[in-house]
């Protein structure tokens, strides 16, 4: 078995890719209740703090920080996966099973990146929320419903036209 070496801080804060299996799929956006209803159950059982989400059809980016003393993201990754899995199969969605009997929705490994300072986090906000333009799902950020983007313009850290959808924000490209 191959042993991934990941940064695990107590108390950190993490840029994740998460990414389905069928680049094609859109069930993340189709079925976006049964995911939120993932989360939302892995926030309760072992609470982080969302800074930053964009969901998009075949995958999602998230900063998370966890509380302190805890550095268990990959746990909670695996048990939002695992739930949302277990519902939308439970609805009757046909979700593949693996050899071993798991579904095989998902691609079994993500990109994760440590937050180093205040800067790396502003970058990757801004990565996050500008993503739906990025795929060209939308022209203008304002206008993809799945992403915390309005919860920024409603405290005031964004302006409803940020970024006009017409160039990328200041950044680079992160786990894709």
């Amino acid at each position: 078995m191959v042993l991934y070496r990941r940064n695990r801080i107590e108390g950190g804060t993490y840029f994740f890719t998460v990414t389905l299996k069928n680049r094609t799929s859109t069930l993340l956006v189709d079925r976006i209740d049964n995911l939120l209803h993932a989360v939302r159950t892995a926030k309760r059982e072992r609470p982080f703090r969302i800074d930053a989400l964009v969901i998009l059809p075949e995958h999602l980016h998230a900063i998370w920080t966890l509380p302190p003393g805890d550095h268990d993201y990959s746990g909670r990754r695996r048990g939002i996966k695992a739930q949302f899995s277990r519902s939308i199969a439970k609805s009757g969605v046909d979700v593949h099973r693996n050899a071993k009997d798991e579904y095989d929705l998902w691609q079994r490994r993500f990109w994760e990146h440590t937050i180093r300072d205040d800067t790396d986090m502003e970058r990757h906000v801004n990565y996050i929320h500008f993503n739906p333009v990025k795929h060209a799902w939308v022209t203008t950020v304002r206008d993809w419903p799945h992403s915390t983007f309005h919860r920024y313009v409603r405290v005031g850290a964004y302006s409803l036209d940020w970024a006009g959808g017409s160039t990328e924000p200041e950044g680079g490209i992160y786990g894709e």
